[in-house]
């Protein structure tokens, strides 16, 4: 009997220990289909799988990771935020720092701006040399900027929305070209695996009030079964530059990951037929190059890609448009604009600014819109948020703006819109102050004597080492500037008789900055006999009634002798000291020597060599007023006469 349950015992452990092999088995093989999935960017059944994976108790940092992550590229922000929580809480071991960035970032759509901070704080604790947590450590107070920038802008809103995706407008004749994956006519097989979306086509419509207003599509030959998407025509209107899938004879294109990348392509209108369709040749099978802008003169094309040199997930670029049609190199827009997350769709406004959406920058969360001065070729550091109601806790894309009637259109997702992505309409009431003005303030001294200079001369001076401006210090040796931030400046502080000092000022935030300048001399100009401490302008020596110790007071003095002799080391002193008339002649002269022994031995215990050292006493002989002996005098004026003197020797 007892053997008979042993083998039913040992039976039914395996059976047991059987079914949780081929469940661990099964949950595998669904986590490696899902995997799969998420490698070829097919998000949304991606997630489908993980969270039949979670729902039956399986769960691993790894698909913490991939899970949150497909949320947070399908602008679920909510989800993302609940996974990127529960990865944080379980497996803190096992994050990495762009997943603190990126549950700071879905915090922050949520509004709980607290812990967002607190989660950047972690990411810049954990990253050494990231722009992100650069900006963030120097814009801590970046709500309160935002908030500055916010109200410029009164909301419209844009009647040919859908129940669908409806976003990158661009401006076309009387109207605007945008993007949407409204009713294309397409089978479900052709629905895009990211987010289980139709895919994307071009439409216009006329939006002036004299015209039919009809959505209808922009042409046969330029929609395809794949994405199409943002766009951008030249002003005559002849020409098109788009986004759209990697599409061949027909047919879709994937690189050696299986994943259909993105391209530019160009167009140009013949008939009203959109004809000669090519792509750009410096798209890539590899990498995706989309979202293209025009500069003012049409003389250079901007975009965003994720190609080789690129700093994050993807950043924005420009390329040449030479005169024949062909095209230059493309060329990274460097770390002052794009970071280490997304930087995307770009525009450029008539008067030159770039305009472009960011979840690297500091913002309200998801992808916020920014703008920056671009000027000579530069492109300014001072990258500003444009603020609300344009900028949300949302996605805040594909920016447009028409400067002659300060009107534009941008897309978000917004939960407040009617389909997945939304466009609106707006009109700038305030235009978004570029100018970037830094003061200045500071005082000049004697870095020795640390008295004030008065009427020394504060010079800025740009990067070509052009003086730009320039000030004298006032009566209390102080001095004030207001500096253009925009660029980076050498603020130099001179005056005759000193070596100059400048201290130089990167391009910055605009914040009012302190710079003291503290000057050296630049030699000592005395002869035989001059006293020291008169040339530096120094306090004189003063000593207590009958004493013969350095007062606290008087150290501070003495020490800057022994800063002018460390400068200086060929420099030799003779301390003289005295005293005042009270007393017997002999007790003052024998004080006073102690008054110079007493100061000599100072400043050898402080490092000066003691042959470069001399002291002599010389009682009551040297007054410096009429207070000599039987003459009444105040105890201020008494005091006048028990000093020490330094007088050079060589």
């Amino acid at each position: 009997m007892i053997k008979k349950s042993r083998i039913l015992l040992i039976f039914l452990f395996s059976l047991v220990a059987t079914n949780v092999f081929a469940q661990v088995v099964k949950e595998d093989r669904l986590v490696t289909k899902a995997n799969e999935r998420y490698e070829n960017y097919s998000f949304s059944p991606a997630i489908d799988i993980y969270k039949r994976v979670l729902d039956k108790g399986y769960v691993s940092a790894d698909l913490l990771k991939k899970l949150g992550n497909s949320y947070y590229f399908n602008a679920d922000y909510d989800a993302a935020a609940d996974t990127y929580k529960r990865l944080v809480e379980e497996y803190a071991s096992s994050v990495t720092p762009e997943y603190y960035f990126r549950y700071s970032q879905t915090l922050k759509t949520l509004g709980d701006y607290e812990n967002s901070n607190a989660f950047m704080s972690k990411f810049v604790e954990a990253t050494s040399d990231d722009n992100r947590a650069k900006a963030f450590k120097d814009e801590k107070d970046y709500l309160e900027d935002i908030k500055k920038n916010s109200g410029r802008y009164d909301l419209e809103s844009f009647e040919y929305n859908s129940p669908y995706s409806d976003f990158a407008p661009s401006f076309y004749k009387e109207g605007v070209i945008f993007s949407s994956d409204r009713d294309t006519g397409n089978l479900a097989r052709y629905r895009h695996t990211w987010n289980s979306k139709d895919f994307l086509d071009l439409y216009k419509v006329n939006t002036d009030s004299s015209s039919m207003n009809v959505v209808t599509k922009l042409g046969e030959h330029l929609n395809t079964r794949l994405h199409e998407s943002t766009s951008i025509t030249t002003k005559d209107g002849a020409a098109i530059y788009f986004t759209r899938n990697n599409f061949k004879d027909g047919k879709y294109v994937k690189d050696e990951e299986g994943v259909i990348r993105l391209k530019i392509f160009k167009a140009t209108l013949q008939d009203g037929i959109w004809i000669n369709i090519a792509e750009l040749p410096f798209n890539s099978d590899k990498y995706s190059v989309a979202h293209p802008s025009l500069s003012p003169d049409e003389k250079t094309l901007y975009f965003a890609s994720d190609m080789p040199g690129t700093i994050g997930e993807s950043d924005i670029f420009k390329v040449t448009i030479n005169e024949d049609g062909t095209y230059g190199t493309p060329v990274n827009l460097g770390s002052s604009i794009n970071t280490e997350a997304r930087e995307t769709f770009p525009f450029i406004s008539s008067e030159e600014v770039l305009y472009l959406s960011s979840d690297g920058h500091p913002g309200l969360g998801g992808l916020d819109i920014f703008a920056t001065k671009i000027s000579d070729e530069k492109y300014d550091r001072v990258i500003f948020n444009v603020g609300e109601p344009v900028n949300s806790k949302m996605d805040d894309f594909t920016f447009i703006f028409n400067e002659e009637n300060r009107k534009g259109y941008f897309a978000s997702n917004r939960p407040e819109g009617i389909g997945a992505d939304d466009i609106y309409g707006f009109v700038e009431n305030t235009p978004l102050q570029f100018e970037c003005v830094q003061e200045i303030t500071g005082t000049v001294r004697d870095k020795i004597s640390n008295n004030v200079l008065v009427g020394a001369t504060v010079k800025v001076i740009d990067e070509n080492n052009e003086e730009i401006m320039s000030t004298i210090t006032d009566s209390e040796g102080n001095y004030s500037l207001s500096l253009d931030c925009n660029q980076g400046n050498f603020v130099r502080a001179l005056t005759q008789g000193y070596v100059p000092s400048e201290e130089y000022l990167e391009r910055s935030d605009a914040k009012p900055k302190i710079i003291d300048f503290y000057l050296e001399r630049d030699t000592v100009t005395a002869g035989f006999g001059d006293d020291l401490a008169k040339l530096l302008q120094l306090s004189t020596i003063y000593f207590d009634f009958d004493k013969y110790n350095i007062r606290s007071d008087s150290e501070v003095e003495v020490e800057k002798v022994i800063a002018a002799m460390e400068k200086y080391p060929s420099l030799k002193i003779k301390v003289n000291s005295h005293t005042d008339s009270r007393g017997k002649d002999s007790y003052n002269l024998w004080l006073s020597q102690k008054r110079a022994e007493s100061t000599v031995n100072y400043m050898i215990a402080k490092g000066i060599a003691e042959g470069r050292l001399q002291g002599e006493g010389f009682g009551e002989i040297k007054l410096v007023n009429q207070c000599a002996n039987g003459v009444k005098c105040t105890k201020t004026e008494h005091e006048l006469n028990r000093r020490s003197e330094f007088i050079i020797l060589e």
